[in-house]
């Protein structure tokens, strides 16, 4: 038995037992998720995370472990940008405290199934035509600008989103949730509730998001196991961090810039790489890569916790805002 035969069977353990202890002792049903209960459940998937790197870099090797780490760090970050949207879409849909725990993980269930298709089709494209990553790095570049440059101020209606109007379209829904049901019969005939619709464009949004984040992955490795292990293990941190942080969202204004940032940087290196193998050995570059990574992302918190938009009302000491 090979040695990643060994770490996906280990991967695959691991994510059932944590499972069941995060669902079975860590969240109870219909029960809303305090500050200090989100605080320990992401510690516990962030501990897993570098538990695994550990394990993967005694497995595997310590350059495997760094395009784990890296991308682990990729896809943990463009997990804030996810709770924006999240919470906006809770909002609008006017989903109650109680759900919000339920509903929130049946759509990350739903987008890890998403992702691992999304995944096995991209790393099977790409180890046939190795030129698709060369796509890959512009499509990167431009993401990264537009990120950049994005208005964070400007919020789109879920009502009008594309998945909304499709799922309005092809199904019968009703505007309530049913008392917590997702699918309710009124006269005989079969009707959606808004957590129904909630789950699905949950899923369907992290699917977008991952149109991005993915291939920002295969530009820190083409290894399958480093791509499948740190997208589920962020994604599975996803739901604790987004009780963690959904009061302090506004607090990273300029996260989507370092972001957007290190987006660019993994594009030009992808676009770049015959040239860089050159003169730069791999495990340099994943190290040059991971650095970049944490530079960025630290830099980009630190500068919006010291700086604030043009436009946005200062805080006072006592948290109140000047009018």
């Amino acid at each position: 038995m090979s040695t990643t035969t060994v770490t996906y069977l280990v991967f695959g353990g691991v994510l059932l037992l944590a499972l069941i202890f995060d669902l079975g002792l860590l969240s109870k049903k219909n029960k809303t998720v305090t500050i200090k209960q989100a605080l320990w459940q992401t510690v516990f998937w962030v501990a897993l995370g570098m538990g695994f790197f550990g394990f993967v870099w005694f497995e595997e090797g310590h350059v495997a472990a760094f395009e784990y780490l890296s991308a682990y760090l990729m896809e943990w970050s463009l997990s804030v940008d996810n709770i924006f949207v999240f919470i906006l879409i809770f909002s609008s849909f006017a989903v109650k405290e109680k759900y919000i725990p339920r509903v929130l993980l049946l759509g990350i269930m739903m987008a890890i199934v998403f992702r691992v298709i999304f995944i096995t089709v991209g790393v099977a494209l790409v180890q046939r035509f190795e030129w698709i990553l060369y796509i890959f790095g512009v499509f990167l570049i431009y993401t990264g600008y537009k990120m950049f440059i994005a208005d964070a101020d400007e919020e789109k209606d879920p009502h009008e989103s594309p998945v909304y109007k499709f799922l309005r379209k092809v199904l019968p829904l009703v505007n309530n949730d049913g008392d917590g049901k997702y699918s309710i019969k009124q006269n005989g005939k079969r009707y959606y509730t808004s957590l129904f619709v909630v789950v699905i464009m949950l899923a369907a949004i992290d699917l977008v998001f991952a149109l991005d984040s993915i291939p920002a992955v295969m530009g820190i490795s083409i290894n399958p196991l480093v791509i499948y292990t740190s997208n589920v293990f962020a994604v599975l941190g996803l739901r604790s961090l987004f009780f963690l942080l959904r009061g302090a969202v506004d607090k990273f204004e300029y996260l989507p810039q370092g972001i957007a940032i290190v987006l660019v940087f993994i594009g030009v290196k992808m676009l770049g790489e015959h040239y860089i193998k050159e003169y730069i050995d791999k495990g340099t570059m994943i190290g040059i890569s991971l650095g970049v990574i944490v530079v960025c992302l630290a830099g980009a918190i630190w500068y919006s916790a010291t700086h604030k938009k043009k436009g946005v009302p200062p805080e006072r000491e006592d948290g109140s805002i000047d009018l």
